[in-house]
């Protein structure tokens, strides 16, 4: 009796000071269980709210392209690569405003960055750490800030994102980030809509609000998933997704 009383608080013990996961292994796991090692070589295409989007990368050289129509009815490709941002104007090259250049970079590359999540989160400007478990819809998670470091980090650098990881299946399935353009904010998504081509995960997203969440708070956006606080903003989908791998 002794002896198993003694194996039950050394079991108890060792229970409590379990080290927790690290937020970069569970990154990677999610990466794995996305499938999305595999766009460091590829080119994946898709619609995105009437645009179409090229993601082309290979061994670190990347070019991301968004095709779409101005208010001309010109074709308009704006592309960002390692050498910059450049734009065609029905098939011709033409110069990008100086107060242009900023929104333009944003508009393919936030969609870009977005679409193919988790891939991104292995950057190096990427800052990842544990917050610790939680639960959503009766299913365990565990919960990774991520911030930037400025240089690498991007127009956006010091906007704060947070990530729910499956404990069980690895998948990204729920994240909230906080941005502060346009007097600031925060946005809480929920994975909808996966679909798999090429062996890649993609899945479209239910975007939504709860206003008065502050910076350091969008952490508790889980334990309003399922109430009435939660707001609707809109749909994140991409459509027409297709993928060439290298």
């Amino acid at each position: 009796m002794r002896l198993a009383v003694s194996f039950f608080v050394f079991a108890l013990l060792g229970a409590c000071t379990a080290s927790p996961p690290e937020a970069e292994q569970l990154i990677d796991n999610a990466i794995d269980a996305h499938g999305m090692a595999a766009l460091d070589n590829a080119v994946v295409t898709f619609d995105f709210r009437g645009d179409r989007f090229v993601v082309d990368r290979q061994d670190g050289v990347f070019s991301y392209t968004r095709i779409y129509e101005d208010v001309e009815g010109r074709t308009v490709q704006d592309e960002l690569s390692n050498e910059g941002l450049t734009r065609m104007i029905d098939g011709e090259p033409a110069e990008i405003p100086e107060d242009e250049i900023g929104s333009a970079t944003t508009a393919v590359n936030s969609v870009v960055y977005f679409a193919l999540l988790p891939y991104f989160l292995q950057d190096p400007a990427v800052q990842a750490r544990y917050l610790g478990g939680d639960t959503i819809r009766d299913t365990p998670y565990h919960v990774v800030e991520v911030t930037f470091v400025e240089e690498g980090g991007g127009v956006d650098h010091d906007d704060r994102f947070v990530y729910w990881f499956n404990a069980e299946a690895g998948t990204m399935d729920y994240l909230a980030y906080y941005f502060h353009t346009n007097d600031g904010g925060s946005r809480f998504r929920e994975a909808t809509n996966v679909h798999t081509v090429e062996g890649i995960r993609f899945q479209d997203y239910g975007n939504y609000v709860v206003p008065e969440l502050t910076e350091d708070a969008i952490e508790e956006y889980g334990r309003f998933v399922g109430t009435d606080e939660l707001e609707y903003v809109s749909d994140v989908d991409i459509e027409r997704v297709g993928v060439e791998l290298r």
